[in-house]
């Protein structure tokens, strides 16, 4: 039996953390430009009375199952988990964001996903390319990046997920598949571009 010492090896050994979103889609922001990204502001679209969209506005407008958008000035872009504000969680084994469409339990969707995954014969929708510089934060698009670890008054602190993920280029493709009448399986996987 070979020890991998790799993060994503010992993070697949651990429970996922669940991230739930308060009604609009989940995003996954590299670490190194989550200062960059404003969240749902009174100045945007859907709060304010402005005309030009804020960074929750823009996560919003992705068309489809998931999308990648631009985050601050710098060149730095996050994924957006888009379509519907389903619960979801990063399994480092496959690259994969897990989305709680309908499951009776955690273990049963898991399984589900772990058999789509394996099936060639899965459908995947392509949903673009997405670069990263390393470790990125699953989280609630509405949140500011920099109030993450900022408790809210009633307590509480937003809902966030570290994501253990390599520098790179990756091709994104999605998938909602009906792996039986209780579960349906949603899965947002990033397969590495071969520079």
């Amino acid at each position: 039996m070979s020890v991998s010492s790799s993060p994503e090896a010992h993070a697949s050994c651990a429970s996922p953390v669940w991230v739930e979103s308060m009604g609009g889609p989940l995003i996954v922001v590299p670490v190194s430009a989550l200062e960059a990204w404003r969240g749902c502001t009174e100045t945007g679209v859907m709060v304010g009375d402005a005309t030009a969209p804020d960074d929750y506005d823009r996560a919003c407008a992705v068309d489809g199952p998931a999308g990648v958008i631009a985050v601050g000035e710098n060149g730095a872009q996050a994924l957006v988990l888009a379509d519907e504000p389903a619960t979801s969680c990063f399994l480092p084994e496959h690259r994969a964001f897990l989305r709680w469409l309908a499951a009776d339990s955690e273990a049963g969707l898991k399984a589900a996903a772990g058999a789509v995954l394996a099936d060639p014969a899965t459908e995947w929708e392509k949903c673009g390319t997405w670069s990263s510089d390393g470790p990125a934060t699953l989280m609630d698009s509405a949140e500011a990046g920099s109030a993450l670890d900022t408790e809210y008054p009633g307590g509480g602190k937003p809902s966030q997920a570290s994501v253990a993920l390599a520098a790179g280029r990756w091709s994104v493709r999605a998938t909602h598949t009906k792996a039986d009448e209780e579960t349906w399986v949603g899965l947002v996987q990033m397969l590495p571009i071969e520079s």
